[in-house]
């Protein structure tokens, strides 16, 4: 991974280095209403036909469409038919059985007549108009036939993943376990929120952003924060939870100055440190620790949040199977000028009009703008070789939700 003192690693270089080094986490087979947001890691083959037996798409009556071919008819109703009826008796010429949306279709019946086209009746019913063979009627395997692939390995597993997997009998499906992450923030400055600052403290929020955009992820956090500037310390506090984790993120500790205790810490211990042509989030390092990958983020809040947009959940995603990893850009035509450092490809806070096709910056390039990041719904990519951009010039953006 090492780069030269003078040259920055670029951008996609560091995304390759991260993405080799988090692995893919073995696969368990899980309880579905558990796997909301996972990917399913193999395909998923139906043993069952989709509907399972010709059934109702309307509450009526099953009827030979031949019967009612001079409608206005009166026939005797000989049956009802609820939904999950499972024993059904044979539709004899000149009859109408009662039936109810999503019950079996009874044998011998080539029609359902919807119930507003007749008087309602339950011994006998009168039928105002006739219908086509065929009609209302959701014929078996029109939607999955037996065999058929319903979901690819790789799938997203959504509410509708979820549902058609249910649909086809699946009570468990094969994910990839969700990474164990543990999240470290480092400085002595940090203090709890909710407690009274002392000249010099900040309240800790990485560790919240992080923590909460590795779970939004898919993958599990432990985040401890408030770890002091004292390598001894760090160490101390990883030991004990190396066997329980599959990826340590730091934030902070990695510039060029002194007490960077990240940089201190891991320096010789397998983990490098690069810069990449980035703005923000320059100081960037990955590497394992003891057999256990780490990637180390900066401290600045922007920094952070914008390294774990473009490294670590394009990485985590990857870990957990999924088919597709990044989140999608489109075109927009931006609002404000901007200049971009040259060399460097610059991500900007925006807010996206997706009915307009417009961005609109949000703050400052400064890593340290917190508010304007919570206030934006994507970033601005300004790629290395433009320095400036115009308004009205058209500009790649990707969502943040």
């Amino acid at each position: 991974m090492s780069t030269s003192a003078t040259r920055l690693a670029s951008v996609d270089e560091h995304l390759e280095t991260v993405l080799g080094l988090v692995g893919n986490t073995p696969v368990e087979r899980i309880r579905i209403a558990d796997c909301l947001g996972l990917a399913i890691a193999e395909d998923l083959i139906s043993p069952v036909a989709l509907p399972p037996f010709d059934n109702s798409a309307m509450d009526g009556y099953a009827v030979r469409a031949r019967d009612i071919r001079d409608a206005p008819v009166e026939l005797p109703v000989t049956d009802d038919i609820p939904a999950g009826k499972t024993e059904l008796s044979e539709l004899a010429p000149g009859t109408a059985q009662r039936i109810m949306t999503g019950a079996p279709v009874p044998p011998g019946a080539d029609a359902v007549v919807q119930v507003e086209l007749t008087d309602g009746g339950t011994e006998s019913v009168l039928i105002n108009g006739e219908v086509e063979p065929g009609a209302h009627i959701r014929r078996a395997g029109e939607d999955v036939k037996v065999g058929d692939v319903v979901l690819r390995a790789g799938a997203e597993l959504g509410p509708a993943q979820l549902g058609l997997a249910a649909a086809v009998g699946a009570g468990e499906l094969p994910v990839r376990r969700r990474p164990r992450v543990l999240v470290l923030s480092t400085g002595s400055e940090l203090v709890a929120p909710g407690n009274p600052l002392l000249p010099g403290q900040i309240y800790e929020s990485n560790g919240v952003m992080l923590g909460a955009a590795i779970r939004s992820a898919g993958a599990l956090a432990e985040v401890l924060s408030f770890v002091p500037d004292d390598v001894d310390a760090f160490h101390k506090t990883l030991a004990d939870r190396l066997d329980s984790a599959d990826l340590i993120v730091t934030s902070g500790g990695v510039s060029a100055g002194a007490y960077e205790v990240v940089k201190d810490a891991f320096t010789g211990q397998g983990v490098e440190f690069r810069k990449v042509a980035m703005q923000p989030g320059m100081p960037q390092g990955a590497g394992k620790y003891r057999g256990v990958p780490v990637v180390t983020l900066p401290g600045n809040p922007v920094s952070a949040q914008v390294s774990f947009e473009v490294f670590l959940r394009p990485a985590l995603r990857s870990a957990m199977g999924h088919a597709v990893i990044h989140r999608p850009t489109r075109t927009a035509v931006i609002t404000d000028a901007l200049h971009s450092p040259p060399g460097r490809r610059q991500f900007r806070r925006g807010l996206l009009d997706p009915a307009a096709g417009t961005v609109k910056l949000v703050g400052g390039p400064g890593s340290h703008l917190l508010n304007a990041l919570a206030v934006a719904n994507c970033l601005v990519i300004v790629p290395e070789g433009v320095g400036e951009v115009a308004a009205g010039d058209a500009v790649t953006v990707v969502g943040l939700a």
